[in-house]
């Protein structure tokens, strides 16, 4: 997979219209890409796989089965986008974690019809799970990217050497697994 400097966990989607906007993700086709906006430009990674699915899956049931009686937020999956552009850009970034978990009362109602736009909110928690072509730099790139627009706590998870890199807002990683 080829990296662009500016998403290098990604590669550019090629003949796609710039810029692009977060509204955008909702109408691009079920091909078998997962795409993210980056500074307005699409990018797309393949899918998951069954293994990282899981792992995520997995993750977000523990997750959901926490907050939910507590009624402490919400928990989703790798398809649903986060508008994280910051005030003032002019370029839109949206990125789709693996999971995350957004505090109570941050995100609409879902029997609200804001609730089908994306979001333009940084989730709490974003849980990334490394596929075997996803190094350390690169995810080490997003997870900065996350903190930098807002996103309190992040986990990247490598599978492959059962690891977990914490990252938060000010503080160097916790643990950071190798290739």
């Amino acid at each position: 997979m080829k990296h662009d400097v500016f998403a290098p966990w990604a590669e550019p989607a090629p003949n796609a219209p710039f810029p692009m906007r977060a509204e955008d993700l909702l109408t691009l086709p079920d091909d078998g890409w997962q795409y993210e906006i980056v500074e307005g430009r699409l990018v797309r990674m393949p899918g998951s796989g069954n293994a990282r699915s899981r792992i995520a899956m997995y993750l977000g049931i523990m997750l959901g089965t926490f907050a939910k009686p507590r009624k402490l937020g919400s928990v989703s999956g790798a398809d649903g986008a986060y508008d994280l552009t910051l005030q003032g850009e002019t370029q839109e970034t949206a990125l789709s974690p693996a999971v995350t978990s957004v505090r109570a009362g941050r995100l609409p109602a879902l029997n609200t019809a804001e609730a089908s736009k994306t979001p333009h909110a940084a989730p709490d928690l974003v849980a990334e799970v490394a596929s075997p072509s996803q190094h350390r730099p690169e995810m080490a790139a997003q997870a900065q990217m996350y903190l930098d627009r807002g996103v309190a706590l992040v986990w990247i998870i490598g599978p492959a050497r059962q690891e977990v890199d914490v990252w938060r807002s000010g503080v160097p990683t916790v643990n950071a697994w190798q290739d």
